[in-house]
């Protein structure tokens, strides 16, 4: 048996999501809130949530951890929420459903659907800090030089 026979053991599962009736937008919201976090805090934030795209998320959660202990064998206990991404579906132009408008008219209804993705594993990633355009390391930035009090006054 070579190495390249033997599995190397497996440290992340995934869940899918598809065509979700709740658009990208409200559930990033939610997504956002428990990105990074540990799976047992991470559901129960997604109980106690009054928003809607979080009953859908916490069954995929849960369907994400089965797959982790079931076909990999991990420690449930130990899981984190590696990554999460949601991604727009179809039904982003329009669906069969009219909205009347005035003078007999009609206008489409945008009824957007979601695809989400959930990938839990054994360590948490590493924050990596978003990089803007303004922030500056503070290590690498030069102290400012004062003027004197005497060449301020023109004196």
């Amino acid at each position: 048996m070579s190495e390249k026979d033997i599995p190397t053991p497996r440290t992340e599962a995934v869940a899918h999501l598809k065509f979700a009736r709740v658009g990208p937008r409200k559930f990033r919201r939610v997504a956002d809130a428990i990105r990074g976090k540990r799976v047992e805090e991470a559901l129960v934030l997604l109980s106690f949530s009054g928003v809607f795209a979080s009953e859908p998320l916490e069954k995929l959660i849960r369907s994400a951890v089965a797959n982790a202990k079931n076909n990999f064998d991990m420690d449930v206990d130990d899981l984190y929420i590696r990554r999460i991404t949601v991604d727009g579906g179809p039904g982003g132009r329009f669906t069969k459903r009219l909205d009347p408008r005035a003078q007999g008219r009609a206008a489409f209804k945008r009824k957007r659907m979601s695809h989400v993705t959930v990938l839990v594993g054994a360590k948490p990633d590493k924050e990596i800090p978003k990089k803007s355009g303004a922030s500056i390391d503070l290590a690498q930035r030069k102290p400012r030089q004062r003027r004197s009090q005497s060449s301020a006054t023109g004196a």
